[in-house]
């Protein structure tokens, strides 16, 4: 069953501010809106790709009154110039939402391919897909694209992460450090942690990967065998059986020695009332910050 999209929903994904979409509409005929029994305007898939391939040629410079005389097949092909030559970062956010809408898995993995070649792996990683996974978020709460839908396309960003951090030489780092990588117990988002992991590596430091729902003891354990210098977490969701702060507590007791550094959306959004036990552990607000600190 196709989707119904409100003009605020539009307005949300599109950027375009609902007042002006209406304008386009009565002058433009840019969109031409079904109405429900009750005669309320409302939009299905094709007007949501189309009213995003407006935007696009808009906010490239392209006047509303050339884009309006465009038919589907001539907008698509202007829109596809801009994706293929790749000039701007920014324009290839765009490109892989239409890749998500369409299912086009060649043309996303093409994409990320050539936008690495082009602005090179840690630009491409920061600038396009991290931004396009926020873009991605606020479709998935207006029900534009299903969990399965960003699932999928979320596991074949993982693949190019973890492709680009076995391809790493990186030269020798005569200061190297041991770094060990973990999400606590029951978290499972991993993206930014893999790519914490490629920063490290790409320095010619030495890594030592856990990944996903490491139990604390466990935890302990490994650390005690391997002596870690410092630990990296990025840590989202909100934990089930402790607060953030007990659970760093519980590390000081039960880690003692290596440096903590910690992110992620739950560290970022208690940082006013997080509780930090002593010098050890810092917290960093971006990748930024991170690749000062490494």
């Amino acid at each position: 069953m196709a989707s119904k999209y409100t003009i605020k929903d539009l307005e949300r994904i599109s950027g375009i501010k609902a007042h002006t979409l209406r304008i386009w509409e009565q002058r433009y005929e840019i969109l031409n809106p079904e109405r429900s029994s009750t005669n309320i305007r409302y939009y299905n898939d094709s007007d949501l790709k189309r009213i995003l391939n407006v935007s696009f040629l808009n906010n490239n410079g392209y006047k509303i009154s050339n884009i309006a005389k465009l038919n589907d097949k001539s907008l698509l092909e202007e829109v596809g110039n801009f994706f293929n030559s790749y000039r701007k970062e920014s324009d290839q956010i765009e490109n892989l939402v239409r890749c998500l809408m369409d299912m086009d898995e060649e043309r996303f993995e093409n994409t990320i391919t050539n936008s690495i070649e082009h602005f090179g792996f840690e630009s491409t990683i920061e600038n396009i897909i991290f931004p396009f996974f926020r873009h991605l978020g606020n479709m998935w709460q207006l029900g534009v694209v299903t969990p399965a839908q960003e699932h999928y396309i979320s596991n074949l960003i993982r693949q190019k992460l973890i492709v680009g951090i076995d391809q790493l030489k990186p030269d020798i780092n005569p200061a190297a450090k041991t770094y060990l990588f973990f999400l606590p117990n029951l978290e499972l988002h991993e993206m930014g942690l893999l790519y914490a992991h490629y920063l490290v590596k790409s320095r010619g430091h030495k890594c030592l990967y856990l990944g996903q729902s490491v139990p604390l003891d466990d935890l302990a354990n490994i650390t005690e065998t391997v002596k870690p210098d410092i630990l990296v977490s990025l840590i989202t969701a909100s934990m089930q059986d402790t607060s953030l702060n007990e659970f760093i507590q519980r590390c000081d007791e039960k880690i003692p020695g290596p440096e903590f550094l910690l992110s992620g959306r739950l560290v970022l959004s208690v940082e006013e009332n997080l509780k930090l036990p002593s010098s050890r552990f810092k917290t960093f607000a971006d990748f930024e910050s991170f690749k000062k600190m490494i």
